[in-house]
């Protein structure tokens, strides 16, 4: 269970006494620190937080997570202010798409469908035609017609593991997660001598070699689902350690082993209480999208959505 220190207990009675006045709610991925996790209204993997921002009632939302999930979070709820409490709290992964580099590999394969990984800026959602996470791209791989060219974009090794489990060849974008692309063989193989009853549990951003050795391979939240749901009492976790305290709180009979201690995302870690509390206070730093780029990438959003 997460100790809470007499200063974290104030600082979070504090942000809930200003969530209160700010008619705010409060969103945090799964890789955030526990205590951030502790003091979110919602808590999620991508996909859960995309919808919950969306349908959330609320005048502001503070969302504890990447430059990224906040700029969906504006797209997809105009009315409201979206606050992110470290503006630096960015994605490499998103970095490494442009706009502009997107538009010339259209412009090679014109008739190919775009389908970007939520992992991408504003921008580059507006340039794809339908978006996807990690726990939604298969299906909206098979919602494609058969006979289109797919680019996916950017993260290659999620794109390597959907075209396997699809059967659908697709031109993939050299990105990746500079956290899970970390772990290698070794990682995995000295983790299952060490604990070899303990299935091994990893993401999809893992490289091809990393979800060969898994028993199972899913998003955060089909992590979590599957760990509550197994009869497996010890598992071997290969996703950023902010996991484990969802894990921990939700499977407390159960054991869980981080496949490696590298699997620690910085841009994750940057937000705490003091920040949440900060940006409440002061409301900002505010995450705004201009109206023409929010259009086009409402409609990537939006398409995914759609898919149930």
């Amino acid at each position: 269970m997460l100790a809470i220190d007499e200063c974290d207990r104030k600082l979070m009675e504090e942000i809930k006494r200003l969530k209160q006045e700010r008619n705010a709610v409060i969103l945090a991925h799964l890789y955030q620190r526990p205590e951030v996790q502790e003091v979110a209204d919602i808590v999620g993997d991508s996909l859960e937080l995309s919808r919950r921002a969306a349908e959330v009632v609320a005048d502001v939302i503070v969302f504890c997570g990447v430059h990224f999930m906040a700029e969906s979070a504006a797209i997809l709820s105009p009315e409201k202010i979206v606050l992110l409490p470290e503006l630096k709290a960015g994605c490499p992964m998103a970095d490494m798409v442009t706009a502009e580099a997107l538009r010339a590999k259209k412009q090679e394969l014109p008739n190919a469908v775009v389908v970007a990984y939520v992992n991408t800026s504003a921008e580059v959602k507006g340039e794809s035609d339908i978006c996807c996470t990690s726990a939604n791209a298969i299906k909206i791989i098979q919602s494609i017609p058969p006979e289109k060219e797919i680019i996916f974009i950017p993260d290659r090794n999620l794109g390597e593991y959907v075209a396997t489990k699809t059967g659908r060849p697709m031109i993939l974008w050299e990105g990746w997660c500079n956290t899970h692309d970390k772990v290698n063989p070794t990682d995995i193989l000295e983790a299952k001598k060490a604990y070899p009853d303990a299935p091994v549990l990893v993401h999809p951003e893992c490289r091809p070699e990393i979800t060969a050795l898994a028993d199972f391979i899913g998003s955060t939240s089909a992590i979590i689902k599957f760990a509550r749901e197994s009869e497996q009492g010890e598992f071997i976790v290969g996703t950023e350690m902010g996991i484990l305290h969802q894990l921990n709180k939700q499977c407390p009979d159960k054991k869980f082993h981080l496949a490696t201690e590298k699997l620690i995302c910085p841009n994750m870690k940057v937000t705490n209480l003091e920040k949440v509390k900060r940006a409440l206070e002061t409301m900002q730093p505010q995450v705004k999208v201009a109206p023409e780029v929010r259009k086009r990438a409402l409609a990537s959003l939006e398409r995914m959505l759609a898919i149930k």
